[in-house]
């Protein structure tokens, strides 16, 4: 198949016990899991002219439920009026995964503060990832940039699997520290 062609006549069948369990694990509720993964299937056909063919269609199909299941957190959170979203910011702490207020915008309220913060935030990846090894800044654009796939890297850089979550493990603890130095 074509770089950039996607067949969403298949998608039920190679995608939704992924989509849904990368989900489930995530809203902890099956109905609101089988809910999303329609969702995404729904938003994935509205939007199949904007598939690049950059990632893969699972990729792609992942980034669009991701910001599903971060509408479906806001629009449950709407009544304090806040955005939570769950990420993890430091890894080998007690605080792993604690749920951060206002640490993301609302994409649909931008103000030239907002884009000017985007951009300072952007400026200051850019100058961490600079700050990475040689190795540890090609194999964290590719994965968490780029979205390749952990296959194409390890076959692209020559390394295994384990010694790719190992390069990413430590280009991402280096990238946390020199964020919150540079950035929060």
């Amino acid at each position: 198949m074509p770089k950039n062609l996607i067949d969403p006549n298949k998608w039920i069948d190679l995608y939704s016990d992924y989509l849904f369990n990368f989900t489930i694990t995530r809203v902890k509720d099956r109905d609101t899991a089988q809910d999303l993964v329609q969702e995404t299937f729904f938003a994935g056909l509205k939007s199949m002219k904007n598939f690049k063919g950059e990632a893969s269609e699972r990729t792609w199909l992942i980034s669009i439920l991701k910001r599903k299941i971060i509408d479906h957190y806001r629009k449950i959170n709407s009544k304090k009026g806040k955005a939570e979203v769950r990420i993890n910011y430091k890894s080998d702490s007690e605080d792993e995964g604690d749920w951060l207020e206002e640490r993301v915008a609302d994409p649909f309220d931008k103000t030239a503060e907002d884009n000017l913060e985007n951009t300072e935030l952007g400026l200051a990846i850019h100058n961490c990832i600079e700050k990475l090894p040689v190795k540890q800044a090609e194999v964290f654009k590719m994965k968490t940039i780029l979205g390749y796939e952990t296959e194409a890297i390890c076959n692209e850089l020559d390394i295994t699997a384990s010694n790719l979550w190992v390069i990413i493990h430590r280009a991402r603890t280096t990238m946390v520290v020199c964020l919150e130095k540079n950035w929060f």
